[in-house]
């Protein structure tokens, strides 16, 4: 069996996908990823032994111009951004798997929903297997959630039933993707679909998060497997400038945002309000590009490193609440304080709150005294215990029982 591995996104969608790439190779099954030609990413397959397709573009670049354009935008013409852009990529990405896919029997699609859906067109032409991956429950149809709001596209007002909202939700997406999709269908000879969500999510999902952190409550609006988090196992040592810094002191705080572009006030932010209490600062550039405030010795900054080495070595992690950052820190036993900016963020802040081994930022811009609040709760004993003992029931298999779920699903539906 060959499959192939589909995302457009940033790290967190592509380091998990090499990761069940790898254990899917481990069981025989030649597996290839398709993501965001980055240097980063195709370092990080290297890395796990998995081939490796460029998707349509590079995603660093492509994310700080979406950024840019948004940023002064009104809701509206962040929606027609949107609309504008998926049918980009749809047609681009359908044209990179085209390649990718050759000789694959089914793919498996995360990231951002015109590229899933790129990815679901042709596996229907061609006749292959498909299933949707997600990394986060709030993303499917539930009535234990509300789905995510878009720009220009507010939930009902005053709706509460969230079976109504997620009703909603279609209309939401066939307004955004709709044209996208069915546009591209047609270029291809193939009919419409009426209802773009529930075709490009098909039935069951994937879901690759941990039980722990992000639990699937049964849901009779769609069938989701949970598998636990896809973690590539990392045994790169620490760089010998960051041992140095760690040995030279009590557990520093680490501070990083991925890739988020967040203000770059943001690192200064969290410098000052660490240092007011006396403690040092490992600061991860990012695609922000942080950087240091001043000379002083109780700062490092840092490139890509391995996560999981380092965060078993600091005090606290301060993040901007994407699913792999997450789930590393609670793994490692870090307090984490997450100031959360898009997407599922929100979700991971306030989960990481209620299990009670961190603390949710209120909003997306930290100040010196926003921070100190959260590092408070961060920094308490009980918090450093619950941490650790969260820890303990994080699943450290998720990619392994994510590839023999895919293989014996994948089989019977060739069957």
């Amino acid at each position: 069996m060959r499959i192939l591995l589909s995302t457009y996104g940033s790290r967190g969608d592509v380091e998990p996908l090499a990761a069940l790439g790898a254990a899917l190779q481990a069981h025989g099954v030649e597996a290839r990823v398709s993501a965001p030609g980055d240097d980063e990413f195709a370092a990080l397959a290297a890395r796990a032994g998995v081939a490796f397709a460029p998707a349509f573009a590079p995603v660093r670049e492509w994310a700080k111009e979406m950024v840019n354009r948004s940023r002064s935008a009104t809701p509206e013409d962040r929606a027609r951004l949107i609309s504008g852009q998926a049918a980009e990529i749809a047609a681009r990405q359908y044209e990179t798997l085209s390649a990718a896919a050759e000789g694959c029997d089914a793919v498996v699609a995360f990231g951002l929903f015109p590229s899933c859906g790129a990815a679901r067109m042709l596996a229907e032409r061609r006749g292959m297997r498909y299933m949707l991956g997600t990394f986060c429950p709030i993303w499917l149809p539930s009535p234990h959630n509300r789905p995510h709001e878009y720009p220009g596209h507010p939930l009902p007002s005053g709706v509460t039933d969230n079976r109504l909202l997620w009703e909603a939700d279609i209309r939401t997406k066939n307004a955004l993707f709709g044209e996208a999709i069915n546009g591209h269908r047609a270029s291809l000879g193939l009919p419409p679909v009426q209802n773009v969500r529930d075709y490009v999510f098909g039935d069951p999902v994937l879901l690759a998060c941990d039980p722990v952190l992000g639990p699937w409550l049964p849901s009779d609006l769609i069938d989701a497997v949970q598998t636990g988090a896809l973690i590539l196992p990392d045994e790169r040592p620490l760089p010998d400038r960051l041992s140095a810094f760690l040995d030279a002191g009590p557990p520093p705080v680490y501070v990083g945002f991925g890739s988020i572009s967040v203000a770059r006030e943001a690192g200064r932010a969290a410098i000052e309000a660490i240092r007011a209490r006396g403690l040092r600062t490992v600061l991860a550039q990012g695609w922000a590009e942080l950087g240091l405030v001043d000379d002083g010795d109780d700062c490092l900054e840092i490139g890509e490193v391995n996560q999981q080495a380092l965060f078993a070595r600091v005090g606290v992690v301060i993040h901007h609440g994407g699913a792999g950052t997450t789930v590393a820190a609670a793994r490692a036993g870090a307090p984490q304080v997450i100031v959360p900016q898009i997407g599922d963020q929100p979700y991971w802040a306030k989960r990481a709150a209620e299990l009670g081994i961190g603390a949710a930022h209120d909003g997306p811009v930290p100040t010196a005294e926003s921070l100190s609040a959260t590092l408070d709760v961060a920094l308490a004993p009980e918090t450093r215990a619950r941490a650790a003992a969260v820890a303990g029931k994080i699943r450290a298999d998720g990619a392994e029982v994510a590839a023999r779920l895919l293989i014996e699903l994948l089989s019977q539906s060739s069957r």
